[in-house]
């Protein structure tokens, strides 16, 4: 049983993957508190709803690629089972994770997106740094930057855990409304730093605020 805050069909707006068409299953529940968080919706709201349910929703948008969300998915011990029979059906599965819960668990063939939190969220200091310790050659590496401070410091994560070479890819993410992303991609430039600058795709289509996109 698993207590589901929403699922839906959107265009994946991060990580490699943005652009494809994707059904999102967010689960309810969050043990952090991130500043900037943009879902604080899902750390209560949400219905019971057994492996069986969830995974005739998944089926019945037809499409071939899902994203489990929260939340903190991995609070929830069903979404191991979860993964398990989305995988069994041949679809592109994907978790982001907060980083602070362990993602050794996760099935192998699953894309363990895992943000590793910086000072601006005001939850660094509860990164489990075992996950970046413990990376598979699938796993993107997420850092959502609110200034130049966070900046520095995912600069400095990346080089002393050579994220570069050790992930499919390492995403820095500008905290929407709040770090201009010209000025991210200026820093990313002037620091030939091998990463990817992500822009939060479902908040340029919809308003930034919209619910189940």
């Amino acid at each position: 049983m698993l207590t589901v805050n929403e699922i839906f069909h959107s265009i994946q707006g991060e990580s490699t993957h943005a652009g494809r068409p994707c059904v999102f299953v967010r689960l309810t529940a969050c043990d952090l508190r991130c500043s900037w968080c943009d879902t604080t919706y899902a750390f209560t709201e949400g219905q019971k709803m057994s492996l069986d349910e969830v995974v005739e929703r998944v089926r019945g948008y037809g499409c071939d690629v899902v994203e489990i969300t929260g939340g903190e998915p991995l609070l929830q011990k069903d979404v191991y089972p979860l993964m398990e029979r989305l995988l069994h059906e041949g679809r592109t599965v994907m978790i982001e994770t907060g980083g602070h819960v362990s993602a050794a668990q996760v099935p192998a063939g699953v894309i363990r997106v895992i943000d590793v939190k910086c000072p601006g969220s005001g939850e660094a200091g509860k990164m489990h740094w075992a996950n970046l310790d413990q990376l598979r050659p699938s796993d993107e590496i997420k850092f959502v930057l609110k200034d130049r401070a966070d900046y520095d410091y995912a600069r400095d994560v990346v080089a002393r855990h050579e994220l570069i070479v050790r992930s499919a890819a390492v995403l820095f993410s500008p905290v929407h409304g709040v770090l201009d992303a010209k000025q991210l991609a200026e820093w990313i430039l002037a620091d030939r730093l091998a990463v990817r600058l992500q822009l939060q795709g479902h908040k340029y289509i919809w308003d930034p605020t919209t619910r189940g996109v």
